[in-house]
């Protein structure tokens, strides 16, 4: 009976084993080891008692690898990474020798990438910019000054307005972009500048004006400028001991470029004249404000100075001589100003506006003005023309804040009787009535001057009467920015720091001859006329291009208008910047002509 159950037994055993051997790999995986599972071929066998046919696995001990070294960081003579090594030699293998190719990285977009469609147009990406970047002789370069009838004066040259095609413009033609947004020419001339390949889409010549911008598309439109005139006072620098240069501004002359100035600055007149680049401002004065002004020669004092103006350390002294007898004793006011308009840069007293502290007083009067001592302790745009104005008092001939579009009273007390789209309308037609549109930094059409966004509380970027106290730590050539393309040809605009171009062209109308009386240059100004030289010493430094040469463009609107010339009066507003100190300096300037005691008015 025993026989009868042994192929049985020995069957049930046989399965038994072969349980306990696979568990035991399974035991040994868990515990890290690589258990390999050595498999012999199936044998059949039949057991000749019982005539039973078993089929069975004949299955060794399980074999454990031990677990593999960590691979080692690539040293530097290694010649490259064991990894990749190893796994170039197992695909070699696998490969007959012949290496993989690795796999491929992003496709390029345009060129070699994306396929375009037919007639779509390749915009290239946007290139980087360095906004630090400062102006180099070459920017100097692009034209010359002459002086005359006791004003500077600037040639006119060529320059490039740069951007790229901002969000409004996509899928928009260039003939809708110049239609709407830079009415100061026709569209006329337009097409002809672009016959002429002056207006250039990612560097390429524009043929057809009713193609649609894309993102990213770059434009280049070169135009021919004219700089208006100003006083033609050489520029006096008090200090330049290494870390700050302070010089006496005269009226009339911007800090840095802006709108329709780029030569007749501060900023280039140092640059071309005294060899000063790459400045940092510390504060600003306006257009039309006189006396110190003071920059940083390096970020690090720059830095330094920007915590003195944090620190409230800084402190402004202004003198300006003011219409009628202004009270004795001091006079605070703490009005809050808000900015109408920051394209024709016109402030107001409102509730809604920054808080303000000026302290007035009184110096001497004459019998019909009163020479004021002023001192901001707050830096707002206009500060201190605004608060004299709703004193009662305004500046002598502030061209702004003294007009008479502001009411009978002139604003006194913040009564205007008028919104602020009507005060702007005003003030426009005032002084196009006057013709002295420039005196308001806008072309002579005042086109497209509107409020829109205009009234909202803050100051305009970079107070400009000298009570913007700023300090950005960057080269004076960043403070303009990137600017929309033909700025200077529209009204609201800000000047592109972007780098001139002075290419030859085959259009223009070169004259052998000097300026005469009028900025303009005309056919009947062409006349070899020589101009009046304020020192020969001060023209000779002028002379960065060819002073003997004028350019006339026959495409220039510009150059077809005679212009009578601002005489310097009329350049000239009665505020002075007279002293700007702290911890341990004081820069200083003389009293001006017109706040001496005994000036009397023409």
């Amino acid at each position: 009976m025993l026989g009868r159950f042994t192929p049985l037994v020995l069957g049930q055993w046989i399965s038994i084993r072969a349980l306990l051997l696979s568990s035991g790999v399974r035991r040994s995986q868990a515990e890290g080891g690589a258990a390999v599972r050595v498999t012999q071929p199936r044998r059949t066998r039949s057991h000749p008692a019982a005539g039973l046919r078993l089929t069975m696995d004949r299955e060794d001990q399980p074999v454990t690898e031990q677990s593999p070294e960590p691979e080692r960081e690539p040293q530097p003579g290694d010649g490259g990474d064991a990894r990749s090594c190893a796994g170039k030699r197992k695909s070699e293998e696998n490969s007959g020798g012949v290496q993989e190719k690795p796999p491929r990285g992003k496709r390029r977009r345009g060129g070699g990438g994306k396929q375009l469609r037919p007639g779509e147009r390749y915009v290239p990406p946007p290139q980087k910019r360095n906004p630090a970047v400062s102006f180099t002789p070459e920017h100097f370069a692009e034209t010359s000054y002459y002086f005359e009838a006791g004003l500077r004066k600037v040639r006119p040259y060529y320059f490039d307005f740069k951007t790229y095609c901002k969000g409004r413009w996509i899928g928009k033609t260039l003939l809708q972009v110049f239609s709407t947004e830079f009415r100061a020419e026709p569209l006329d001339y337009y097409r002809k500048a672009a016959k002429e390949g002056r207006i250039r889409l990612n560097e390429e010549p524009v043929e057809d004006l009713n193609i649609r911008l894309k993102n990213n598309d770059f434009l280049r439109n070169t135009v021919h400028r004219h700089e208006p005139p100003v006083v033609g006072r050489p520029l006096e620098i008090l200090v330049d001991d290494g870390e700050v240069v302070v010089v006496d501004k005269p009226a009339s002359l911007p800090v840095h470029p802006c709108g329709r100035y780029r030569h007749n600055t501060v900023i280039f007149i140092l640059g071309k004249e005294r060899g000063l680049h790459a400045l940092h401002t510390v504060h600003r004065l306006d257009r039309l404000t006189s006396g110190v002004l003071l920059f940083a020669r390096t970020l690090e004092v720059s830095k330094k100075l920007d915590q003195m103006v944090r620190d409230r350390q800084l402190e402004k002294e202004y003198v300006c001589r003011v219409d009628g007898e202004f009270p004795d004793g001091e006079v605070v006011c703490e009005e809050p100003i808000l900015v109408v308009s920051f394209k024709v840069g016109v402030c107001r007293v409102d509730p809604k506006g920054k808080d303000c502290r000026t302290v007035f007083q009184k110096l001497s009067y004459n019998g019909r003005s009163s020479v004021v001592r002023c001192r901001p302790l707050t830096g707002r745009t206009h500060q201190i023309r605004v608060h004299l104005q709703f004193l009662g008092f305004p500046i002598l001939n502030d061209p702004i804040y003294g007009a008479s579009a502001w009411g009978p009273n002139r604003g006194k007390g913040g009564v205007v009787g008028v919104n602020d789209d009507e005060l702007l309308e005003a003030l426009i037609s005032e002084h196009r009535s006057k013709e002295s549109l420039g005196l308001l930094d806008l072309p002579d059409d005042g086109e497209d001057v509107a409020v829109k966004g205009g009234a909202a509380a803050g100051t305009a970027a970079g107070g400009d009467d000298g009570d913007g106290l700023v300090n950005d730590g960057l080269s004076v050539s960043t403070e303009s920015g990137n600017s929309e393309l033909t700025e200077g040809l529209s009204v609201s605009s800000k000047l592109s720091v972007a780098e001139s171009s002075q290419a030859g062209h085959s259009d223009l109308n070169t004259l052998n001859s000097e300026p005469s009386e009028s900025s303009g240059l005309t056919e009947e100004t062409a006349n070899g006329a020589k101009t009046k030289k304020s020192s020969s010493d001060h023209e000779e430094s002028s002379k960065t291009a060819d002073s003997a040469v004028a350019v006339r463009d026959h495409l220039c609107a510009e150059c077809k208008i005679v212009r009578a010339d601002p005489t310097e009066e009329e350049l000239v507003m009665y505020l002075h910047a007279l002293c700007y100190k702290g911890p341990d300096f004081k820069y200083s300037t003389q009293l001006p002509d017109w706040a001496k005691e005994d000036w009397v008015q023409d």
